[in-house]
């Protein structure tokens, strides 16, 4: 009967004293040493568990704040850029602009002195031709005045 009454605790420590004068048998049950070492365990386990979630969601965190630190690196680098380009671009478009300008006033300028010698010549060719007349003039009258 003390073997059923033992195997129906399972996790009971029996110690079975058997005296050679009695025939009674004493079974004596000792509690369970491991019990409060379990709770500890299960308690430091669970703030092992609980440190290490801790660590990894700070772990995630201090990524995250990399990535985000590195994206805003990477568009002030590309702003950046993208400011220097558009400062090129327009310092070539100045540049094309004042030489359009300076191309324009050449021509202008060109075009002027071929005027003012085209004008000249003929100036000069009108003077020259009214001169010409005037003499050819003279001429038909001295000839008509002798053939009178």
């Amino acid at each position: 009967m003390a073997s059923m009454a033992l195997s129906k605790i399972p996790h009971a420590r029996a110690i079975v004293v058997r005296s050679p004068w009695s025939s009674r048998v004493f079974v004596s049950v000792a509690p369970r040493p491991f019990q409060a070492s379990s709770r500890h365990e299960a308690t430091a386990a669970c703030d092992n568990a609980s440190g290490a979630a801790k660590q990894g969601a700070n772990e995630a965190i201090r990524v995250g704040q990399d990535m985000k630190n590195k994206a805003a690196s990477s568009a002030q680098d590309v702003s950046q850029k993208s400011n220097d380009v558009a400062g090129k671009a327009s310092e070539s478009a100045q540049d094309l602009a004042n030489k359009a300008k300076q191309t324009a006033q050449d021509a202008w300028g060109s075009m002027k002195d071929a005027t003012q010698k085209i004008k000249e010549n003929v100036a000069g060719n009108a003077e020259g031709a009214k001169e010409a007349v005037k003499e050819n003039a003279e001429t038909v009258k001295r000839s008509m005045n002798t053939k009178n």
